[in-house]
């Protein structure tokens, strides 16, 4: 099948501002790529890109004072599948692990194991390893916490979201990422688009957040926010927890004036 995605976003700049954006797909989803992905800007000042070290295909421009405009809009090509669970997939022992996942562990800006250990094992510890124990870790994040835009608060940590027990898709993300580590599964934090394809569509069209947990030998999707399998993620960047994949970060003072997210299977 064949997916609409874009955005159309102004920020207004106090002052000429460097800025570093996250709104390319994930480099392995380029052959993808029905259209070009495109990015406009206006006005029409020079941009660069880089790779991170996390794979993320990153932007870097300097924003002159005042307003500034990107917008994008192509087709991407999906399976059209409803996202897999891997019920037989096993826990790996930490000492088996990749070195390079042991970071997917340990404790970051949004995700705090330090809080939440104790927490963790008296919730989880009798459920066994592997797929049953994040599935138990969705269910018990997507119950737990209220969702709705008024609770949005970009400070928010897991450790908050799990006392104050309402949040935005990016606070499911966290507490379930951060349980996940404090169980010993390597977990990152994941954004990207997610149309509503077979479900009731929801309005206004956002970017998403979900995760990712490392088991049977490679990374498999879970979504605390929506439990149930979706079709149509398309994935924008990986990484630790929010402060890795923010769509935006802006090195000076900025304000949104202009929001738009497209997200919508082609006819």
């Amino acid at each position: 099948m064949h997916i609409r995605v874009g955005y159309d976003i102004i920020y207004d700049c106090a002052g000429p501002t460097p800025m570093m954006l996250l709104l390319s797909l994930r480099p392995e989803r380029t052959d993808d790529l029905v259209t070009p992905q495109l990015m406009t800007v206006s006005p029409n000042v020079p941009t660069r890109t880089y790779v991170d070290r996390f794979g993320n295909l990153c932007t870097r421009v300097m924003a002159p004072r005042g307003p500034i405009r990107f917008t994008a809009d192509y087709v991407v090509s999906d399976s059209g599948l409803p996202d897999q669970p891997a019920f037989d997939a096993i826990q790996h022992e930490v000492d088996a692990l990749p070195s390079d996942l042991l970071v997917f562990l340990l404790g970051s800006r949004y995700c705090e194991t330090d809080q939440l250990t104790t927490a963790a094992w008296s919730l989880f510890g009798g459920v066994a390893p592997g797929w049953k124990r994040v599935q138990a870790i969705v269910e018990w994040v997507n119950e737990r916490i209220t969702f709705g835009y008024p609770y949005a608060r970009n400070t928010r940590t897991a450790f908050e979201a799990f006392n104050e027990r309402v949040g935005v898709c990016r606070d499911f993300a966290h507490l379930a990422v951060t349980l996940c580590r404090c169980m010993n599964i390597p977990a990152r934090y994941c954004t990207g688009y997610l149309p509503d394809i077979g479900v009731p569509v929801e309005l206004p069209m956002d970017f998403s957040a979900w995760f990712e947990v490392y088991l049977g030998g490679r990374w498999h999707t879970a979504d605390a926010r929506h439990p149930q399998p979706r079709i149509g993620r398309i994935l924008m960047a990986h990484g630790r927890d929010a402060t890795d994949t923010a769509i935006s970060t802006a090195f000076g003072p900025t304000t949104i004036s202009r929001f738009d997210v497209i997200g919508e299977p082609v006819a």
